[in-house]
């Protein structure tokens, strides 16, 4: 089949290449998926996991994408819950081979059924940014109707959904970031937005979710009223709220969450911000030009 290999962690983007590789092996308990499209985060090439497995030995050659959505083709033994020819999407393990790929062997906990009205594009944008949206919260930030909730980045991947997530559960929303970003935001559902470049951020709210870090992470911490939550998807605060909670997570995957936003999506309750849609051969330059260019950036594999 075909893949994007990397070979070395030294070569950066430059080292991704379009090449026959051998069918993945379905483990216990793993589908194989048939990729029709597939998501990556720009940075993961920098990830110590993707270079090595669980056990710490090195895994090079690797292929990357963490995101997948298409349809099985292959149950491993004691495999349950999934048929042969269904549609799903979800989140590889971060440690074994993603899905840039045309096939991909992913744990069948970490994918979930995707409706039929819902596209394989819209789909590979979701699993990295649609479950840390849900996370920092819900899981993480216990998000309860009529608070308010301060979003970070809230035209990014992460903040974009976590705008149209947060408004559909009764709370106020402010989103921060660019100036070019204020009508996305609001168009998203934010009830306010600030410039982070020419606008100061102030007031107190019960939930801060930070995607930007730095700065920006340090001094949200004072803007957390009393029982209130900082969790940030940066670093871990240096900063901590006087009298709330401050949390740093990473996302893990959750089918049952997973089922939340494709349900969303295809009531047409929640919408991914799709970018570049480009072929796998494109993966490399899909790679250099992510962080200029907005919204989700998408592989098709045909």
């Amino acid at each position: 089949m075909k893949a994007i290999r990397a070979h070395s962690p030294q070569a950066g983007v430059d080292g991704l290449v379009l090449e026959d590789v051998p069918y993945p092996h379905a483990a216990e308990n793993d589908v194989i998926v048939k990729v029709h499209a597939a998501g990556f985060t720009p940075g993961e090439l920098g990830w110590p996991g993707t270079w090595a497995d669980r056990a710490g030995r090195d895994r090079a050659p690797v292929i990357p994408g963490h995101e997948v959505s298409g349809e099985v083709a292959g149950l491993g033994l004691g495999t349950t819950g999934l048929t042969f020819g269904q549609r799903v999407f979800g989140l590889t393990d971060w440690t074994r081979d993603g899905a840039l790929a045309e096939y991909v062997a992913v744990e069948a906990r970490n994918l979930a059924p995707l409706p039929a009205s819902v596209d394989h594009v819209r789909a590979a944008a979701l699993p990295v940014a649609g479950l840390t949206a849900w996370q920092a919260l819900f899981v993480h930030g216990r998000l309860e109707i009529g608070q308010t909730v301060l979003i970070h980045g809230a035209a990014g991947g992460v903040g974009s959904l976590a705008v149209q997530l947060a408004r559909e559960a009764g709370a106020r929303v402010i989103g921060t970031g660019r100036a070019g970003d204020r009508d996305l935001a609001l168009r998203l559902g934010a009830d306010a937005f600030v410039d982070l470049a020419g606008e100061p951020f102030g007031g107190e709210v019960d939930l801060v979710l930070d995607a930007i870090g730095g700065d920006v992470l340090d001094r949200s911490a004072a803007l957390v009223r009393a029982g209130g939550t900082l969790v940030t998807i940066s670093a871990p605060p240096k900063v901590l709220p006087e009298n709330g909670r401050a949390v740093f997570f990473v996302v893990e995957p959750d089918r049952g969450q997973l089922a939340e936003l494709a349900q969303r999506v295809r009531d047409g309750r929640l919408e991914p911000v799709i970018g570049q849609v480009r072929p796998l051969a494109e993966t490399r330059e899909a790679f250099r030009t992510k962080t200029r260019s907005p919204g989700k950036t998408v592989i098709r594999v045909p």
